[in-house]
């Protein structure tokens, strides 16, 4: 087998393709971009090369095969590509949203591995069937390319029961699959053994917990290097309150909705696209931007979205710092934990307790990686910016390699 060097990461969305091409010799970013909007009329794509200038320009993507085969085009540009041939990706890693109690690591895919993926789908609806959809137009475009599943839901397979169950009759769980999975594990793995690095400690030894802070967020409980507890369950709806998503609260809520006439379908829509910051903040908007600006002008409505969102949060950063026994460090990564200050303060403002010494001054002017804390401070505050497709390269050449 020739030796494995071009990685190619494809993230397979309802409506998107993300694609990153890397150079694992040197762990090198040689391009990235995506197709979005496939399936309709303003079919749009993006593609940079290395750390060059975006280029944009509208295409014609019917379907997600269309726009796998515009991304290798452009991969193969002679002017503007980075590939001499499709023949030069060795190895392509593949962002898989649910691995359920089946896949608990990265897995090579195989006839076997994809069917059982295809059983998978009642998990993800929206998602699954785009990633897999993704692997098999891989397959098609590249024959004799091992492809790689990498697992949303795999890092946190170490929590223990006591975590990760549920406490309802086990057979729900056996004949279901119902139990806590946690999603964005990607993106914790990467910062845990970023944070760890940043630390200067071995990564078994660190505890953490990490805060993935975007439109979509979770917390995790990082013991020794390992996932505890994380706040996302079944779904990513549970935990904490989100851009559109309710987070948690009481199920006889969804007892309640249905009493009033509201369909499952309807309960649905109105937990993970129409609550959270969007349900509350009255501005017609979910997005942590806005809701800032809105909260600054004096919107008392963004005010309390606002205060909701942090009080979640730091109910679980303060009980995750007690599972895993007193944390070395508070970590935040995403969209808004990588660069909201407003909205780092009003959590790290509340964290003294922990023995957290909140630095405004490095919160207001410092862009990751990067401490939040003043020295000497007992429990350090990091922003530690995500990578998920390199963690998806790393462990598809991991896999590969071997």
């Amino acid at each position: 087998m020739k030796d494995i060097k071009n990685v190619l990461v494809v993230n397979s969305g309802s409506s998107s393709l993300k694609f990153t091409v890397y150079d694992m010799a040197r762990e090198e970013k040689l391009a990235n971009g995506l197709v979005e909007r496939i399936g309709s009329d303003a079919a749009n794509m993006v593609y940079r090369r290395g750390d060059g200038p975006k280029a944009e320009k509208p295409v014609s993507a019917k379907d997600h095969a269309e726009a796998l085969q515009l991304v290798c085009a452009a991969l193969t540009d002679p002017r503007t590509g980075v590939l001499g041939s499709l023949d030069e990706v060795d190895a392509i890693g593949h962002r898989v949203l649910h691995g359920a109690e089946i896949f608990k690591e990265a897995t090579l895919v195989t006839a076997d591995s994809l069917a059982a993926m295809k059983t998978l789908v009642p998990f993800g609806p929206l998602h699954m069937p785009p990633n897999i959809g993704g692997i098999e137009a891989c397959q098609k475009i590249f024959p004799g390319v091992p492809n790689v599943a990498v697992f949303d839901t795999a890092f946190h397979q170490t929590m223990p029961p006591c975590a990760a169950r549920y406490a309802i009759p086990d057979e729900y769980r056996s004949k279901y699959g119902i139990r806590k999975y946690g999603f964005h594990g990607t993106s914790h793995h990467f910062v845990t053994l970023a944070a760890a690095e940043f630390l200067g400690k071995p990564a078994d030894e660190v505890n953490l917990v990490t805060c993935h802070l975007g439109n979509g967020s979770s917390l995790a409980a990082i013991k020794n290097g390992k996932v505890f507890d994380t706040t996302m369950g079944l779904t990513p709806l549970a935990g904490v309150v989100m851009g559109t998503r309710s987070g948690d609260l009481d199920p006889a809520v969804v007892l309640e909705l249905a009493r009033k006439g509201m369909s499952p379908d309807e309960i649905d829509a109105l937990l993970n696209k129409k609550s959270g910051l969007l349900g509350v903040g009255g501005i017609n908007s979910g997005d942590m931007r806005d809701m800032v600006n809105a909260a600054a002008a004096g919107n008392p409505d963004a005010e309390l979205a606002l205060e909701m969102w942090a009080h979640r949060i730091v109910l679980y950063i303060g009980g995750y710092f007690a599972l895993v026994g007193g944390a070395d460090a508070i970590v935040f990564t995403g969209g808004i934990g990588e660069n909201s200050r407003p909205a780092r303060a009003r959590i790290l403002s509340r964290l003294a307790c922990l023995g957290v010494d909140f630095d405004e001054e490095a919160n207001a002017t410092r862009n990751g990686p990067c401490f939040l804390t003043k020295p000497g401070s007992k429990v350090a505050a990091i922003v530690m910016p995500t990578d998920e497709e390199l963690m998806i390269a790393r462990e598809t050449f991991g896999l590969v390699a071997k």
